[in-house]
């Protein structure tokens, strides 16, 4: 039986492990071709893990040929050709700040997602079923747009769970966010001020300023984005994370999404970014219809992301342009390819059009859930909740955690020092901080299991001496 040595609180997820420990039998011939691995059940028992943590490492060696499955049978070492010996590599100077962040025994940085929730398995039988039956389509040019099959997928999910109405001819995918919001800058134009919410996502700040956009931070208060200060500050296109704001995670409310809308009716050169992330983890209550549901006007550009509810290396975003911006973008935009490979375009699309991925968020938002509330839990449990308070609404994969009369910098340093790792809102402020604003640090729950929750903030308690 297989018995590599796991370690839970290790900075790589289980899968992960096991699957490096298998690879590494195998290329080092330890376990030979046509070797019969133990089930997943008998190997989970085994090494008291979960099934689904083997599933994960199981489904990745398949997906890379190191094992193939046998149906009745089980899974099977598969042969390897013979292959030369690497290179040695020369030395790689990591940045101080991911070294940092590699060491810590517990990781609350809001940066990836759970890799062992991802469906491995699902996903490799629909890589090899793609493969199998589309040979000469993966070879040709994808359409410019995306894949025809994705973006109707796309449009049906966009309709069955955000409200949105949307052929999917005003879908285009792209490889990334970041990509998609370059293009809208050449789209739109670099005339006129760009306004994005102050605190936020940096990089969307500096994205846009890099593609030679002017930009300037926008305050908000407790229901988002104040929409009294746009016509004052001469914002033409406005960034804005309405379901749930990142880092604060408001929820902008009805009415201040309409007289955002009204601002943005006012002119016809004023748009409205709508970045809707994470909007698919929401744990109570019904979703919050997308701002793109309630627009008449076509005032509103809808993004998009599968990084956070699958993987962020997938690199596939996708935007809704309204119709008038769709003529525009085929006039103007039309010579640029595809960025995102045909390959993983035709799997993401078999996977939504047969249900995985809805059972796959399912599935994470239960996980996800479950930490928050161990999160919750712990903090009351260890007596964090006695100096500080949450906020964050019911929503997303992170919640502020409240500290007044304490020092951020500090707070982040000692936490550190305990092997924890946290994220100051003051790094998120693209402009002054409001005058007496209290200590608040930004806590993810990702990368940390329900049960490691109350070991995590005994660290902190400690580090903190409370």
């Amino acid at each position: 039986m297989i018995t590599p040595i796991l370690d839970p609180g290790g900075r790589r997820p289980l899968y992960e492990q096991l699957y490096r420990h298998i690879r590494g039998e195998i290329e080092a011939g330890r376990m030979s071709a046509g070797e019969r691995l133990p089930s997943k059940r008998a190997l989970a028992a085994h090494l008291k893990i979960s099934v689904v943590t083997v599933e994960g490492a199981y489904g990745q060696l398949l997906a890379e040929g190191y094992l193939r499955s046998e149906p009745k049978r089980g899974f099977f070492v598969q042969a390897l050709p013979d292959r030369p010996a690497p290179a040695a590599a020369p030395p790689v100077s990591i940045p101080a700040e991911e070294g940092a962040r590699k060491r810590f025994r517990y990781d609350f940085s809001t940066s990836g997602v759970d890799t062992a929730l991802f469906p491995f398995s699902t996903w490799a039988r629909l890589m090899r079923e793609v493969l199998n039956g589309q040979e000469a389509e993966l070879l040709s040019a994808s359409h410019p747009q995306g894949a025809v099959g994705l973006r109707r997928a796309i449009a049906e999910h966009l309709y069955r769970f955000r409200g949105i109405r949307a052929d999917p001819e005003q879908i285009v995918v792209g490889a990334g966010s970041e990509y998609l919001t370059g293009l809208l800058i050449q789209l739109l134009g670099r005339e006129g001020l760009y306004g994005v919410e102050n605190p936020g996502y940096g990089k969307t700040h500096r994205i846009l300023t890099s593609n030679g956009a002017r930009v300037t931070p926008l305050p908000l208060d407790e229901q988002g984005l104040r929409v009294d200060t746009l016509a004052s500050s001469g914002v033409r296109v406005v960034h804005v994370t309405p379901s749930h704001h990142f880092p604060l995670g408001i929820i902008m409310p009805v009415s201040r999404r309409s007289a955002l809308l009204s601002w943005a009716a006012g002119a016809s050169d004023r748009y409205i970014l709508e970045d809707d992330y994470d909007s698919e983890f929401r744990f109570s209550g019904r979703p919050i219809p997308a701002l793109q549901s309630l627009d008449r006007n076509e005032r509103v550009i809808y993004l998009n992301t599968f990084a956070k509810t699958l993987a962020p290396s997938l690199r596939i975003s996708y935007m809704v342009l309204p119709p008038h911006l769709l003529e525009r973008w085929r006039r103007e935009l039309w010579f640029y390819s595809s960025t995102v490979p045909s390959f993983e375009q035709d799997t993401l699309a078999l996977f939504m059009q047969r249900g995985h991925f809805e059972r796959h968020l399912a599935r994470a938002r239960n996980r996800y859930k479950a930490r928050r509330e161990a999160l919750r839990a712990a903090a009351k449990e260890t007596g964090l909740l006695d100096i500080g308070r949450f906020s964050g609404g019911d929503a997303g994969l992170h919640l502020l955690l409240w500290l007044e009369g304490r020092n951020e910098a500090e707070l982040v340093r000692r936490a550190a020092e305990a092997g924890v790792g946290l994220s100051p809102l003051s790094a998120y402020d693209l402009a002054s901080a409001p005058a007496g604003r209290e200590a608040a640090l930004i806590l993810g729950y990702t990368h940390i299991a329900a049960e490691d929750m109350t070991g995590a903030l005994l660290r902190l308690k400690a580090a903190w001496g409370f």
